[in-house]
Order: C-alpha cells, then structure tokens, then sequence
C-alpha cells in the first residue's frame, strides 16, 4: 500500500494568499528551508493503478497536474482516480469535488451528515449522479471500495481495493454551517469531524489519516495504540498563534484543531503508544515548525514526529 501526500497544509496553503507571517514570507522567497505547500489531501493505492483520493481540495487540479500516477493512461478519457472520501465537509475538503465535474465515473463516500450537506448545495449537482455515485459510509462500519464497482461496474475486479472504517473523533462543524443558537458546539454532531482507517485487505497492513481533531479522548489512544502510521492534525503549534501573530482572531481549540505542543496537545497526548510512524499535516501557514531551522520544528523531530510535505511518498 503506498500513500502520497498531495497537500500538506491546512486551508489556504502555504504560503496563503493574503498573509504576510513569517512562515508565508518565506514560502514566497525559498528562505529558512520553506517551501510552498497545497492544502491538505492524499491518495492511496494498493496496486499502482487505482487511487482513493481522502479529501478534495480547492488544490486538486494542481496536485493531479504535478503527481503523474494520477494522470490519464488508458484511451481519451481516464482517471486512476477510482474514489474519494471526504473526512468532513469543509471547504478546504470539498471545493476541489468541483474539480472532477467531467463526467469520469468514481464514487464518492462520506458519512450520512456530510453527503446530506452536498446535496443541499446544487453547485455540487456538477457531478453528475450518472457517473459519481454518492454512497454513505455509516460510522464504525468497515466499507470496501473496490475499483470497479467505484466506478459504477455491476461485478468486483477483486484488485486494487480498500477496506475504510470512519470513526467520529472530536472536532466541529463547518465554519459556513455553525448555528450561533446552538450554543457552545454551534451545531456540532458526531458525524462532522471522522478519522478514517485504511486497510489493504490483501496484506492487512493498515494506517489511519485525521487531518482534523479537537483531542485525543482515551477511546482515541486505544484506537492508535501500536498503529504502523498516524497522519494526524498538526494545524497549529500553539492554539493562541494567529493571535499572538495578529493574523487573527480564532484559536485553534475554536476551529477544532487540537494544538502540537504543551500539557494536552497531540505530542504529549499521542505519546507511548509505539505508533511506528507519526506524521503531522493539515499544517496551518503560521504555524513555526515549517521553518526547518526554529526550536518548533526541532523539538517535533527530537518527540520523533515527521512533517508532512506535498509529494511526500509512504509504503507500508
């Protein structure tokens, strides 16, 4: 099974259009080891030739153009994107759905509350019911995707799959479906921030992908415990940051990301579970620790952390 990191960064990449903070500036000129980073997805594939696309950002077009083991190969008119599974319904996990509009058959998976947000915006009637089919993932329920029935073939190819479970972790709803009357959560239910765990059913290895989420509850821990891969949630170094850095006026704790550092963050919270390997992504732009040469980043790698970047290749 290898995996692909087509986008790195949290919405509005790296660096973001209209920020100025360190990390931005020096994505624009090459300097303290930044690079420029797409907002977050990856893709998955356990023969090479078919991809599960995990979130579709407002990046797509750019990260197939620039990854050729999602270019077309076969005839005129061919995708190895065979699926796509959405963690939540954010902008920065949707809006490149708009992307894959030309009549390519795939399916497209996500929980009952997430699928029920794309129907009620016709935009997404773009993808047109005859080739993408919409099909639900209910929580804790192990789903396999087989390529051809993703698109739309009546017998499996038994080749190239995946078995996916998504699981509820804590997190928010998105920012454009917040209910201010709603209280405190503003809406917020199980459904709207899940974690997937991916398998290969032929060689049972498995890893598990949660580029979004608020905490790690014992229920979590026990879930990762001995894990050979965690991508996870490394949106911001410290909750406070785009505060202290005037870039805004949201903690991350308020967007449903869960802080990397301190009492209670992911290194701490994530720590003795002898998870093989421990990626962070879903990286904000102010967040300190894509300057390579900044105690932030020094002190993730000494905690055995890895950072994300776009291109990046993983085999299991």
């Amino acid at each position: 099974m290898r995996v692909l990191v087509l986008g790195a960064a949290a919405g509005g990449g790296l660096p973001q259009w209209n920020c100025n903070c360190e990390c931005c500036r020096c994505a624009r000129t090459g300097s303290r080891g930044v690079t420029p980073q797409t907002q977050s997805s990856i893709a998955v594939t356990t023969d090479g030739e078919n991809y599960v696309l995990f979130n579709a950002s407002p990046d797509l077009r750019g990260q197939i153009a620039v990854n050729a083991p999602l270019h077309p190969r076969h005839g005129r008119r061919h995708s190895p994107i065979s699926a796509v599974v959405l963690t939540n319904a954010d902008v920065d996990h949707v809006a490149g759905l708009l992307t894959l509009r030309e009549r390519q058959p795939f399916s497209l998976f996500g929980t009952a509350r997430v699928l029920e947000t794309l129907a009620n915006n016709a935009v997404f009637d773009v993808l047109n019911p005859e080739s993408v089919q919409r099909r639900e993932i209910p929580l804790d329920s192990p789903e396999a995707l087989d390529p051809g029935l993703c698109r739309g073939a009546s017998e499996p190819t038994g080749s190239g799959g995946l078995e996916i479970t998504l699981f509820a972790v804590p997190g928010k709803v998105a920012l454009y479906l917040e209910d201010a009357s709603a209280g405190a959560d503003f809406g917020t239910v199980e459904e709207d921030t899940v974690a997937a765990e991916i398998r290969d059913p032929r060689s049972g290895e498995t890893f598990f992908y949660i580029p979004g989420c608020a905490d790690v509850p014992d229920e979590l821990r026990a879930r990762l415990r001995g894990a050979s891969l965690v991508l996870f949630d490394g949106t911001m170094w410290r909750s406070d940051e785009m505060i202290v850095q005037k870039v805004g006026e949201k903690t991350g704790a308020r967007m449903g990301h869960l802080q990397m550092s301190g009492s209670g963050g992911a290194i701490e919270g994530l720590a003795g579970l002898g998870i093989g390997r421990r990626i962070f992504i879903h990286i904000n732009n102010t967040n300190p620790v894509w300057l390579e040469d900044s105690a932030e980043r020094r002190e993730v790698l000494a905690a055995g952390w890895e950072i994300a970047h776009d291109g990046m290749e993983i085999d299991l």
